[in-house]
């Protein structure tokens, strides 16, 4: 892995709780193991764990190799939504990470593609992306679209390249919107302090387009449809804690403590409209929303006198 270059712009933060932030996918002892085998020098020297940074300090990290774990196929059940022999859309479950990463090398959706649909599906995501075409958080729910030979996937990845393929997301923020339809249009990036996090940033962000509309509003919290343009990671909640109106049970971008009785973040891949590869036809699917969030929506109307 290449090595990463870094000036430090601030005195008195310990060096093993700076590192994760600089490096995506590091924790703490992982940064303080990278110290101790000297992969991370200060100046040009080995420091301590403890070692307090100063404004000027250069650091050098050379991210250990990483692992290469065999990408298996994994017999995990599928919601399968739409399938033939070009295309499969998943109703993909909270929790359920897309593809294999750092802390997730197995028991993807993935896995589970190569398990159901055996050697085909398209080469062009990569060897650890088989027949993605794009990706959804973890704890986002809904539809997910999946290509079963490279002939689908570069159809569908222009489609997604022109915006004609419709991902429509349903949510709940927190507050009242003011209006009833409106469109965010703000750069996402890399967040400057904390490399876990997206942000919206003038330096370095790429176009970033939601437009969204009042569903329902509630006492205190408001039920959204939102539509992506552009897809970069995390737009909807980066771009709703930007407006001032974060997805209610985030926990990265809204408030650090879910609401009582709310197990997870209210969003949802609802609904996704796309042309047939193969067949030219229009293909429009929806996906019921999970149960957190209907119970969630219950408990809103029954507190509004509903």
């Amino acid at each position: 892995m290449e090595q990463i270059f870094f000036t430090v712009t601030e005195t008195g933060e310990r060096i093993d709780a700076l590192l994760p932030r600089i490096v995506p996918d590091l924790t703490r002892s992982s940064a303080q193991k990278l110290l101790e085998t000297g992969n991370v020098l200060v100046n040009g020297a080995t420091v301590r764990k403890n070692y307090k940074t100063q404004t000027g300090d250069e650091l050098t990290i050379t991210p250990p190799d990483v692992e290469e774990i065999p990408l298996l196929p994994q017999d995990i059940p599928l919601d399968v939504v739409f399938e033939d022999d070009d295309v499969i859309v998943v109703n993909k479950p909270r929790g359920m990470v897309v593809h294999p990463a750092p802390g997730h090398p197995d028991g993807t959706l993935v896995n589970a593609l190569l398990f159901h649909c055996g050697d085909s599906l398209s080469g062009i995501g990569g060897e650890k992306r088989p027949g993605i075409v794009h990706r959804i958080d973890m704890d986002t729910s809904g539809l997910i679209i999946a290509a079963k030979n490279d002939f689908a996937h570069q159809k569908l990845s222009a489609q997604l390249s022109d915006h004609s393929m419709f991902r429509i997301y349903e949510c709940i923020v927190y507050g009242g919107m003011r209006d009833d339809s409106g469109t965010v249009s703000a750069p996402i990036g890399r967040h400057p302090v904390d490399r876990k996090r997206m942000a919206v940033t003038a330096r370095g962000g790429r176009e970033a387009v939601t437009h969204w509309e009042v569903i329902t509003r509630y006492a205190g919290f408001t039920h959204m449809r939102c539509r992506l343009e552009t897809g970069r990671t995390h737009q909807i909640r980066v771009h709703m804690e930007h407006i001032g109106h974060p997805i209610a049970g985030d926990l990265v971008y809204g408030r650090k403590k879910a609401e009582k009785g709310l197990s997870g973040q209210c969003l949802h891949a609802r609904e996704l409209r796309f042309i047939h590869p193969r067949t030219d036809e229009p293909v429009h699917l929806i996906c019921p929303l999970p149960d957190y969030f209907t119970a969630f929506l219950s408990r809103l109307g029954n507190s509004a006198g509903s």
